[in-house]
């Protein structure tokens, strides 16, 4: 994790206290966000703030697994490859072309874009007040 982050660039995102105290982190040479709160709607505004991170983005474009950008299949490229109940209620299909992986807007997408989109509102609402 901490080899990736370095090679990357990326920030860590971290609830152990311990890890802090690594000299990587304490030098500055590993950029590592502590997370104090267990809920995960405060978590996650606490890190969009603290990052200046920007809530306008392409949810579910990119594989949870590997961070690849997601391509586009043809219901027809995989109905092999996905479960008959899903085959018989989805029509699009994304697929990662590192692992694999399929992806379709089931129960769970929708859920998680609810989600997304009452955070963006929710930011869009403090924002315009200040």
């Amino acid at each position: 994790m901490i080899k990736i982050a370095l090679g990357e660039h990326r920030v860590i995102l971290t609830k152990d206290a311990q890890f802090m105290k690594r000299r990587l982190v304490t030098s500055g040479t590993l950029r590592v966000l502590y997370i104090r709160q267990d809920n995960p709607q405060v978590q996650i505004r606490g890190v969009v703030e603290t990052l200046s991170l920007n809530y306008d983005f392409k949810p579910f474009s990119r594989c949870l697994e590997c961070n690849q950008a997601l391509v586009a299949l043809d219901k027809d490229d995989v109905k092999d490859l996905i479960p008959i109940r899903v085959s018989q209620t989805q029509t699009q299909y994304t697929q990662c072309p590192a692992c694999h992986r399929i992806y379709w807007p089931g129960t769970h997408w929708q859920s998680m874009g609810k989600k997304l989109k009452d955070l963006q509102s929710e930011a869009r609402g403090n924002h315009s007040s200040e």
